[in-house]
């Protein structure tokens, strides 16, 4: 890696990146064309994606701060660089586990905006003293007001699992939104950036002059790392990388984009990468899942389960109406809006036709570290009780130890906590698509996604390894294995070399495992 290229990890103020000469990918034409638009605008991203420094780089702007410009897009289309007076409220400072921590929140953001432009005893309330500040603003400046608002909805989607909070938080910040419908007068630009949309809920009914950019195309790359940006700006580090992981440039990128790429914030774009993976990728030289290491909510994978939602058709097979993929409304039972929203599904098309799109995961990194927290979930306590791992069952499989790694899984259901002992046949189908779905990470795989295709098969080197599961009390582990023929599910890999396994597992819901298994 060239240590004299410095990589902007956590680096989300566009004055300390420019000055210290951090590597930069240029958004300000987006920039320059927002903000001669005029409006005030809602942005939706997911977190770790840009949206920090895009406000930052904003701000920057609005104060006139010319020479942080130079060499860059907006440098030869702007021509006036006024400084206005500039109120930056970042809401991303605090957990929110109860309602003092917004209050001390907005307070410890407008006390220091009241140092600046003055307060006055007579206001009160958060509202009251924001209209008050603007108004000083205008009054001593002669010049209105640019609002920048990062993750305005932090304290709405930490409390999701939380409904009396959660409500009582809503109340407080659509009152204190509330003052900015009013404000014109006073307001030359407004961007709030956030995960969603709180649509329906008074929030946003109070701002409904704002212009939402998130699905409008000529703003999907706004945010994020676009393939020919990639290349552009991270040549050497790609080489670096290559190197490291004795690939070539071209196989690089393609790992590059099976891992990192793959959202799409609007149909017919082009897929950004997530910036933060990539830019810890050249870091520290090595292909890791670093988006996913950062905390997944917890909400949203127990929203999945209680929904009894079909986690397999997470692949690509989920579609939802148009109008509702922006929206999220508290307590709705639906979790695919907020799967979207929060960057673990992607659009993959649009139906014209039927005004929906189809989505699914973006990439590997959200794939396989979703469905890590999907099995936590769904089988909690059992790695504890076991010594099963994906790991350790494909390990057994490269050394061909059908009945090591069958014991293996017999053992892992036997864990399973009785809570799950009355499950339907698609709760355990679900188990079985997580842990062969996961060992994707290793090794080949492909799961039953449509009628004559075996429950799952493995490939390896020299062997395939094709499976099929009943229930006991319909069927049995012979009458699987003769399936597998009568489907004819091994035509597909009989022309290869490689040696195939057939295996045939019958699985007892009333003792809770694998009771018997035959291969041949």
């Amino acid at each position: 890696m060239d240590f004299s290229r410095k990589l902007p990890i956590g680096i989300q103020d566009f004055e300390k990146l420019r000055t210290s000469n951090f590597l930069y990918v240029d958004k300000t034409a987006y920039l320059y064309e927002i903000v001669n638009n005029g409006c005030p605008y809602f942005l939706g991203r997911p977190r770790r994606f840009g949206k920090s420094l895009f406000l930052s780089t904003l701000k920057a702007y609005f104060q006139g701060k010319k020479e942080l410009f130079e060499g860059l897009a907006i440098a030869d289309l702007e021509k006036d660089w006024i400084e206005y007076p500039v109120f930056y409220l970042d809401l991303n400072i605090n957990s929110y586990t109860k309602f003092a921590d917004l209050e001390n929140a907005l307070e410890a953001l407008l006390s220091r905006i009241e140092e600046v432009w003055g307060a006055n005893d007579s206001e009160k309330a958060f509202s009251t003293r924001l209209e008050g500040l603007m108004h000083r603003a205008y009054e001593k400046t002669g010049k209105r007001v640019v609002i920048l608002i990062d993750e305005y909805d932090k304290p709405l989607t930490s409390t999701l699992d939380k409904p009396e909070l959660h409500e009582q938080i809503r109340e407080a910040l659509s009152g204190f939104y509330g003052v900015l419908k009013t404000a014109d007068q006073y307001l030359r630009f407004l961007l709030l950036t956030g995960i969603t949309k709180f649509s329906k809920v008074s929030i946003f009914s109070q701002l409904n002059q704002l212009q939402d950019i998130s699905m409008n195309k000529y703003f999907a790359g706004i945010c994020g790392i676009s393939e020919t940006e990639l290349i552009a700006n991270f040549e050497p580090e790609i080489q670096s990388l290559a190197k490291e992981i004795n690939l070539s440039y071209d196989e690089t990128l393609v790992e590059l984009k099976k891992r990192y790429d793959g959202y799409h914030f609007c149909e017919n774009t082009e897929g950004m990468y997530n910036p933060f993976s990539l830019l810890n990728t050249f870091s520290n030289n090595a292909l890791r899942y670093y988006w996913f290491s950062t905390g997944t909510p917890t909400f949203l994978v127990k929203m999945l389960k209680d929904a009894n939602f079909d986690i397999p058709n997470l692949e690509n097979d989920v579609t939802i109406a148009a109008p509702a993929i922006a929206d999220y409304r508290a307590g709705d039972t639906n979790p695919l809006p907020l799967l979207y929203q929060t960057g673990y599904l992607t659009i993959r098309e649009f139906d014209q036709l039927f005004n929906e799109y189809r989505l699914g995961f973006p990439n590997e990194e959200v794939k396989y570290g979703f469905l890590n927290e999907l099995q936590l979930i769904y089988l909690p306590q059992t790695h504890i009780n076991t010594d099963f791992s994906v790991p350790n069952f494909v390990r057994d499989l490269m050394a061909a130890n059908v009945e090591g790694f069958m014991n293996r899984l017999q053992a892992f259901f036997a864990s399973i906590p009785n809570d799950l002992s009355n499950k339907t046949e698609k709760d355990y189908q679900t188990i079985f698509y997580l842990l062969f779905t996961l060992m994707g990470q290793f090794v080949q795989t492909e799961v039953k996604s449509a009628v004559g295709r075996a429950d799952a098969v493995v490939w390896l080197k020299d062997t395939i390894y094709v499976f099929e599961f009943k229930l006991s009390e319909n069927s049995s582990a012979e009458k699987a294995l003769l399936q597998i023929d009568d489907k004819g599910y091994l035509i597909p890999y009989s022309a290869g070399e490689r040696k195939v396994v057939k295996i045939g597992a019958e699985f007892n819901r009333t003792e809770r495992t694998l009771s018997r298994w035959v291969n041949s």
